[in-house]
């Protein structure tokens, strides 16, 4: 008997499936009405709101020199052996995408289509911030494509600014150096420019020695001295200057930077061996037994054949560097170029029409179930059902009295 009446408490506390559902049988108006009302009132809403339109323009952005390329590909195959996996090198379409999205071509975008007007905005910040929210960059490793998206509720200027961001891109562009090639050209540009300030110097203090001590008869062998240690210091010069423009693009674990750098050691290996031979810097003049104004002119000579062969040296990179540019200036190729699109991105009517079904459903539900669970208090615990009314009553006199206030007002 006492298992019995154990039995019969823990059978009542079990949740029934059944009950449930006969809840919900017996207010299926309630959870009718409340699910298709939501879905009506959301189709309503995604017919009244505005369609969005989507333009779309796929770029190629400039792609890395033959060099460059083939320092990817080495530390992209050495990246697990060293520990850095082509980390120092930057991506060109990241760079891009940063420019898309700067100060200078927004404002360009904002003034190019009357953007302040036309979204209602007083501060250029809030223009750009709502034309960030329209425009959407991709880039796909893969293919090194750029896809650019613009969202507007016209079609037309949805496809109109999605083109105007590539034109502006190009424009901001042409002005800066933003490549490998062209930052290159500009540091051999300066250093060709002092190279050729130093030259003239040489020459012009060349010149006026000669003036005052006239001409000074040198042998065969001590100009081939000179001229083999001052071509070997113009190297060295030459390659440091080479190792410097390296490492601002690439980290000093690179391949193409080690080897440069090997090179570099194995020129001042030659030019220490050099000039051992001949006794140091100044004996290269004792070697045609000259006098004192004869180690001086040694001296310049040395400086003007130094000067000379470094600025030849620098002059071939330079007009490397300038080729490599012009290849890169060819810079943006648009793929596809952004037409008016015809179909709408938003509002998605059949979407929100389903999603509100389900939530309806859900929230009548809950409503159902209070309602129930409302009259069941009423009917067991009248205590609970006082305290009901007493918060009902609370927030109508509060409703009271809001309203009574808006009518003051």
């Amino acid at each position: 008997m006492e298992e019995k009446e154990v039995r019969q408490p823990q059978e009542k506390d079990r949740i029934n499936l059944l009950d449930y559902l006969i809840i919900i049988a017996r207010r299926k108006r309630i959870v009718i009405g409340i699910t298709m009302g939501m879905a009506v009132i959301t189709a309503i809403i995604s017919l009244v709101m505005p369609p969005v339109f989507m333009a779309e323009t796929k770029i190629l952005p400039p792609q890395q020199s033959s060099g460059m390329r083939s320092q990817l590909m080495e530390l992209s195959q050495l990246g697990a052996a060293i520990g850095i996996g082509g980390g120092g090198l930057r991506n060109p379409a990241d760079m891009y995408i940063g420019m898309l999205k700067s100060r200078p071509v927004l404002d360009r975008i904002i003034e190019r289509f009357d953007l302040m007007n036309l979204y209602h905005k007083q501060y250029y910040q809030d223009a750009r911030m709502t034309v960030l929210k329209k425009l959407v960059v991709k880039y796909d490793k893969k293919s090194t494509i750029i896809t650019l998206n613009v969202n507007d509720k016209n079609p037309q200027l949805a496809a109109d600014m999605a083109n105007a961001f590539v034109e502006e891109l190009k424009a901001l562009n042409k002005g800066l150096a933003v490549s490998e090639a062209a930052q290159r050209r500009l540091f051999f540009e300066e250093q060709l420019k002092d190279t050729k300030e130093a030259l003239m110097k040489s020459e012009e203090e060349m010149k006026t020695f000669q003036e005052k001590t006239g001409a000074i008869k040198m042998d065969a062998q001590a100009h081939s001295i000179i001229s083999g240690i001052s071509q070997a210091r113009a190297q060295i010069a030459a390659k440091e200057v080479q190792i410097r423009v390296m490492r601002t693009y690439s980290t000093p674990q690179n391949p193409d930077v080690q080897r440069a750098v090997e090179e570099l050691k194995g020129l001042q290996a030659q030019l220490a061996q050099l000039e051992s031979r001949n006794g140091g810097n100044s004996s290269v003049s004792s070697t045609g037994g000259v006098t004192s104004a004869g180690i001086e002119y040694v001296r310049k000579m040395r400086d003007v054949k130094f000067n000379e062969i470094l600025y030849n040296l620098l002059l071939k990179q330079y007009e490397a560097a300038k080729l490599d540019e012009a290849r890169d200036a060819t810079v943006i190729q648009i793929i596809e170029k952004a037409v008016p699109p015809e179909k709408r991105i938003k509002p998605k009517r059949r979407n929100m029409v389903i999603i509100a079904i389900f939530l309806g459903f859900f929230v009548s539900i809950g409503v159902v179930f209070f309602i129930e669970y409302r009259e069941k208090v009423r009917r067991e615990d009248p205590e609970t059902m006082e305290k009901f009314e007493t918060l009902r009553k609370l927030l109508s006199f509060n409703l009271k009295l809001r309203e009574r206030f808006r009518r003051k007002q």
